[in-house]
């Protein structure tokens, strides 16, 4: 789904500002509130536009979130694409949660997104989802269990591998609130790194040390 403005035979440069400037808007709005409980006129507020001129760039509010949900699922996907069935397993591994905790850091709101469209029942991406979502992880999941026949790690389940380090990297963004409470005021940025070491270590000692008993 692309935006209104974008099915004109040029696009000017303040056409596409004026775009970015609603979805960044509608991001913040969808983020806290969730779809539902969103409107075109607290996008139009929160963008500084007349309900009308938002309504020129994109019809509905259903062409404004799908298309931000477009681009978080591409954004977010990017580092399971990069998982290399040729690299080292434990190097594989690391950097995943690594670039997944670094999302988490870098786009809260786009994680909060998802989870909002998720816990809703998926009305706007189930085909996503059961889709090209499975697919890639279904490919992903060989790879696992490719390095685990191998001897390379530990026996696993893939799928739900890769659902823990989802639910366990994710709850930094979607639960940010909570983890600073608990952390305190000094917690500061260093929460992603302790996180990210401690979840290495979760992780690949269990992987590498039942490994060594196979």
């Amino acid at each position: 789904m692309v935006a209104r403005a974008a099915k004109t035979q040029r696009r000017t440069r303040i056409q596409e500002e004026k775009e970015e400037k609603i979805l960044e808007a509608a991001l913040g709005v969808f983020s806290a509130y969730g779809f539902r409980g969103s409107t075109i006129d607290q996008i139009a507020e929160a963008a500084g536009m007349s309900k009308p001129n938002l309504l020129y760039y994109f019809r509905t509010k259903e062409a404004i979130h799908r298309t931000l949900l477009d681009r978080m699922l591409f954004t977010w996907l990017e580092p399971l694409r990069a998982f290399d069935a040729d690299g080292d397993p434990e190097a594989e591994i690391r950097s995943y949660i690594r670039r997944k905790l670094e999302m988490s850091r870098d786009f809260p709101r786009e994680s909060r997104l998802f989870a909002n469209e998720i816990l809703q029942g998926a009305p706007h991406i189930e085909d996503e989802l059961k889709g090209p979502l499975r697919e890639l992880v279904d490919e992903k999941a060989r790879i696992i269990r490719g390095w685990a026949e191998a001897g390379k790690i530990a026996a696993c389940d893939p799928h739900h591998l890769i659902f823990s380090i989802w639910s366990t990297t994710q709850h930094y963004a979607d639960f940010d609130v909570q983890v600073r409470a608990v952390l305190g005021a000094d917690a500061g940025k260093e929460r992603f790194e302790q996180a990210a070491h401690y979840l290495e270590g979760l992780f690949l000692r269990g992987l590498r040390a039942a490994a060594k008993d196979t």
